[in-house]
């Protein structure tokens, strides 16, 4: 199931599932789905919260039924997307996590996950404008994965960890590239600049993503093409990834792990390839769908 979140004509917030058709939106907040859903928030986030296969079953049996008015019912080229969590507690992305990417930049494998905290106030949605603060050097984008913490998670094993998924979504990882060597590697500046951090557009329902290590990513800037890979080179799987965060720190519903990129990084393009306003970044991750942003000059939070 792809779930979704997106803005009414008034700009209210919205959650939604995408139709077999893949042009048609149900939009659950309306009256008309609050005989089987209830009156508990419907939002993305509650369903994560709540258990996503308990709010499968109830929405497949809302459409199976046809029990919604029509006017419930919305052309998914006319709605505003947001990103399918807006908010989440915290992202936790892993650096260096694709051999491909290491091998052309002539880097040695980690012998354990690279992790850094980007704040959930950066993240952004489909079309929207990613901002480049004035004077942070070079920016960089890293097509990924990302996969959404179903629940509560601590000490995970691997055995155990796919078991904590509520589902998967693409994400372009915004990197101040230049801030993070002014800062001898450290993450947090470069990893946090304002509406840096595209998601979605969808919230793919674990159940859907069969084999998540065979999923193709391309990135162009513009129509260039920068990166052509798929998730089978990355280093630590997510197994891995999850585990080994979950015994740094607690991972809660909604929280989202990005996996890392592959090859093709900005600065190993003739000539380089750092982002500059007034471009357009288009990522694909095959059967999750594209996110396509805008570069804009932005100001940091605390101008």
């Amino acid at each position: 199931m792809r779930f979704l979140t997106f803005k009414d004509a008034n700009g209210n917030i919205s959650a939604g599932v995408l139709l077999q058709d893949e042009k048609k939106v149900l939009d659950l907040t309306h009256s008309s789905c609050r005989a089987i859903l209830g009156i508990a928030p419907v939002t993305i986030l509650s369903f994560v919260q709540d258990g996503m296969e308990v709010w499968q079953k109830k929405i497949a049996a809302l459409i199976a039924q046809n029990q919604f008015h029509p006017d419930a019912l919305q052309a998914l080229d006319g709605l505003q997307l947001c990103a399918p969590i807006p908010n989440p507690g915290k992202v936790v992305g892993a650096a260096y996590n694709f051999t491909d990417a290491l091998d052309e930049r002539s880097m040695p494998y980690p012998a354990e996950p690279v992790i850094f905290i980007r704040s959930g106030n950066t993240v952004i949605g489909p079309n929207d404008p990613i901002l480049i603060p004035p004077d942070v050097g070079n920016v960089g984008y890293e097509a990924e994965l990302a996969v959404i913490i179903g629940k509560r998670a601590l000490h995970i094993e691997p055995k155990d960890a796919m078991n904590y998924i509520a589902g998967y979504t693409a994400h372009n990882d915004i990197s101040g590239s230049g801030m993070i060597k002014q800062d001898n590697g450290n993450f947090v500046r470069g990893k946090n600049m304002p509406a840096s951090a595209p998601f979605g557009p969808f919230l793919v329902s674990a159940d859907e993503v069969v084999n998540p290590y065979a999923i193709e990513i391309k990135l162009d800037v513009d129509g260039r093409v920068l990166q052509d890979g798929t998730t089978g080179t990355m280093l630590f799987k997510i197994a891995e990834l999850i585990s080994y965060i979950s015994k740094q720190m607690p991972l809660e519903p909604g929280d989202i792990i990005a996996t890392g990129t592959p090859a093709g990084l900005a600065m190993v393009h003739q000539p380089t390839a750092w982002l500059e306003p007034g471009q357009t970044v288009r990522i694909e991750l095959k059967g999750l769908g594209v996110l396509n942003n805008p570069i804009e000059m932005g100001t940091p939070f605390l101008e």
